[in-house]
């Protein structure tokens, strides 16, 4: 039977964290760096971490979106793995709490065709440092496993979440096997796998 794999982003299916990239480059680095290691390690609440972050954010120029999607990169082992899933009629799917307008270009670019994330909102080529619609946290995750699995008729025994942050735990619980990838230890806590070798097609190891 075919399965369903649901992948994390930042830090998982790509090297970097997306809003540590634009905060670099607003110059407002510093601040959202702490706030994002203190949500990922389960430190704080991360609807409210992101809201946080993404205040910081307000004034910069959708440019800099541009620029920072040429920056991220691909973890080792991204594009084998996706390709040897979907040759094999697996579905493979992505939940971000990072930003559509960043990974949606990559995520066309590797045929992922069910994916949800966060929106920034912009007005005249400006971020107004606010979200816009319902903030991806880790209930959202979960529920996102559950919907895309119903979507494609797979049972949850069936699906594998893949992530690294305290804001995946719900999804690895809820999966039918649930992997820690170079994480956090609140997630490799709760993980029924753990990969500690930065490589994705690691993977395929451990299902």
């Amino acid at each position: 039977m075919r399965r369903l794999f649901l992948f994390d982003v930042d830090s998982t299916l790509i090297n970097e964290e997306v809003i540590d990239l634009i905060a670099a480059k607003a110059g407002v680095s510093e601040q959202v760096s702490q706030i994002t290691t203190a949500a990922m390690s389960g430190n704080l609440d991360f609807s409210e971490s992101l809201i946080k972050r993404v205040a910081l954010l307000s004034g910069v120029s959708t440019t800099v979106l541009n620029e920072v999607q040429s920056e991220i990169t691909l973890t080792n082992g991204a594009v084998d793995l996706i390709k040897t899933l979907l040759g094999k009629g697996d579905v493979v799917a992505v939940v971000s709490g990072g930003f559509t307008e960043i990974i949606a270009p990559l995520l066309t670019s590797l045929k992922i065709k069910d994916f949800k994330a966060n929106s920034l909102q912009i007005i005249d080529g400006r971020l107004t440092g606010k979200v816009q619609g319902p903030i991806i946290d880790r209930r959202a995750k979960a529920e996102f496993l559950r919907e895309i699995a119903e979507i494609h008729q797979i049972p949850l025994a069936h699906t594998v979440a893949v992530g690294d942050g305290a804001n995946d735990i719900d999804m690895i619980q809820n999966a039918g096997v649930g992997i820690a990838f170079c994480a956090k230890p609140a997630l490799v806590e709760v993980a029924d796998r753990v990969i500690v070798n930065r490589d994705l097609m690691e993977v395929l190891k451990v299902v």
